[in-house]
């Protein structure tokens, strides 16, 4: 499993995980689209705009193995504002290719980042 160095582990002062400390032996969490309804937590939201962020500085808009990154987290994205890049994908194995969809995030989280600039 690819460690993500220098990714946020957490969202600053909580504790929305953003990555994983080691492997599942049992093997990777398969990725899933979730539904983000409406009324979701608004410390949920900012998790999810935290890890927006992150992600667009860490790999802005090239591809990127899931590695360390927590699927929980991902599932709320998925299918979205984060996408297979890598055909055909495995959606339980860490070394799967994933892709930020920059438009799509820009409108789901517009405050997230500045989006002008690039990674």
């Amino acid at each position: 499993m690819l460690k993500h160095r220098g990714f946020p582990g957490r969202l600053p002062g909580t504790d929305f995980q953003f990555t994983l400390r080691r492997a599942n032996p049992k093997g990777a969490t398969p990725i899933e689209r979730r539904e983000r309804n409406a009324d979701r937590r608004p410390a949920d939201r900012r998790a999810d705009a935290g890890f927006i962020a992150a992600l667009w500085e860490n790999f802005g808009a090239e591809p990127f193995e899931r590695g360390n990154l927590d699927a929980g987290r991902l599932n709320w994205l998925f299918g979205r504002e984060v996408l297979p890049y890598s055909d055909p994908f495995d959606p339980a194995d860490y070394e799967a290719m994933l892709i930020l969809d920059p438009r799509a995030a820009e409108l789901s989280f517009p405050d997230a980042t500045d989006w002008s600039a690039s990674a």
